[in-house]
């Protein structure tokens, strides 16, 4: 045998470089590698009950959702290798914020799918794949916040001058994705990660502003604690600006079972999914609920059947895994200095954080169903890819501050 031939060690501990490559956060990293595993696993589980009979239709789901991991982590690692703060001061970020609001406009043209334009379909041989923008969207509002109020040192006219650019793309995205798009789940996630990046920069200028975001945030909770009890039923059918499955989606969360085989039908099986699942589950593809019409069983509603199949503990090691990328990202983010670095690891985690949020309370009955993915696991590759790009910028910025590129 060559002296050169690898040891089985060595071709491990090769495989493991190129898995978590050097400078990375090798727990971020591990995390998400584990997070998207489970994700192909259960989308696998869950697509059972949608596609009885279609093995073909079971198996391209598969596949695809596989090949969505695997582009995820290339981008993911060539962020991770590329991307600088720099380029959020040249002159080609401008081009990024204007493409974003074309390809935004791009959905219009392709047909209404559950009540919203928000993706584009790409027939590809015997399957077709959608493409979701308002996904990407969610990290260019982060960069635009980041790029405009990060690190500022001068003073302005104004205080209105430190903030209009901003408040202006990232309005424009949100209205494009609200009012044209009709998305209303991914409209309210990119205000939010707005709203919060706006908080970060210490600008003193930027205080006031601040102080009118932290007393909105406040009056929409009691808001929605006032029409989310049982009398804003009432109130919220007077609407007119919402659409009917809209208010059915409201009105189900505040009593899933006042229409509990119309609107609140996959609510009221998701429920029974959390109550049977136990501690441990019933086993790994042996859920019932997905069997029974359950026709979001890979998307929105996986979180159901996860805890049927495999449990509490299943739950668990989700929420760890959750947890560790959250701690990891707000770790980094306490120790470096540079707001604008501050501004997409806050931002990152508070995307994961907020997906989070508005899925397991959706899916549970705590607030209305949103049709906002769980992040990595639900099935979809916009999200994935997305947001594992946007995991791949953030460890640019750690691998830039371990290299003392940054403070």
């Amino acid at each position: 045998m060559s002296v050169f031939t690898k040891s089985d060690s060595e071709k491990h501990l090769d495989f493991l470089r190129i898995l978590m490559p050097a400078g990375h956060d090798r727990w971020i990293t591990g995390c998400v590698l584990a997070l998207v595993l489970y994700g192909v696993i259960m989308v696998g589980s869950a697509s059972m009950g949608i596609y009885i009979g279609k093995t073909t239709q079971l198996l391209i789901t598969v596949i695809k959702q596989i090949l969505y991991a695997v582009i995820g982590y290339y981008a993911m690692n060539r962020f991770a290798r590329y991307f600088s703060l720099k380029f959020l001061k040249s002159d080609a970020f401008p081009s990024l914020v204007f493409f974003t609001f074309i390809i935004l406009m791009v959905c219009l043209l392709f047909p209404n799918n559950t009540g919203s334009r928000a993706w584009i379909y790409l027939p590809i041989g015997i399957t077709e794949v959608s493409v979701q923008p308002s996904e990407f969207a969610k990290i260019v509002v982060l960069l635009i916040v980041a790029a405009y109020c990060g690190d500022l040192k001068a003073r302005f006219k104004t205080n209105f001058d430190v903030i209009k650019k901003p408040v202006f793309f990232c309005g424009l995205i949100v209205f494009i994705v609200l009012i044209l798009q009709h998305d209303l789940g991914s409209a309210v996630v990119i205000f939010l990660l707005t709203c919060i990046s706006f908080l970060i920069p210490s600008h003193p200028q930027m205080r006031h502003f601040q102080f009118w975001l932290k007393l909105l945030f406040w009056l929409t909770v009691i808001l929605v604690i006032m029409l989310l009890s049982p009398a804003g039923e009432k109130f919220i059918d007077s609407l007119k600006f919402l659409e009917p499955y809209q208010k059915a989606r409201i009105i189900s969360a505040i009593d899933p079972f006042s229409d509990r085989y119309g609107e609140g039908y996959q609510l009221v099986n998701g429920l029974v999914s959390f109550a049977t699942g136990g501690w441990f589950g019933l086993g790994y593809g042996h859920s019932v609920r997905k069997y029974m019409n359950f026709p979001a069983a890979n998307t929105d509603y996986i979180l159901a059947v996860l805890v049927e199949e495999l449990g509490f503990v299943g739950f668990m090691v989700l929420m760890v895994l959750y947890g560790i990328v959250i701690f990891r990202l707000l770790t980094y983010a306490k120790e470096i200095q540079s707001e604008k670095a501050r501004i997409i690891l806050i931002g990152t985690a508070m995307y994961l954080l907020i997906h989070m949020f508005f899925n397991i309370g959706g899916v549970t009955g705590l607030i209305p169903l949103t049709g906002v993915p769980l992040l990595m696991i639900s099935a979809g590759g916009s999200s994935t890819m997305s947001f594992m790009a946007a995991i791949g910028i953030c460890q640019a910025v750690i691998i830039r501050y371990q290299n003392g590129e940054i403070r």
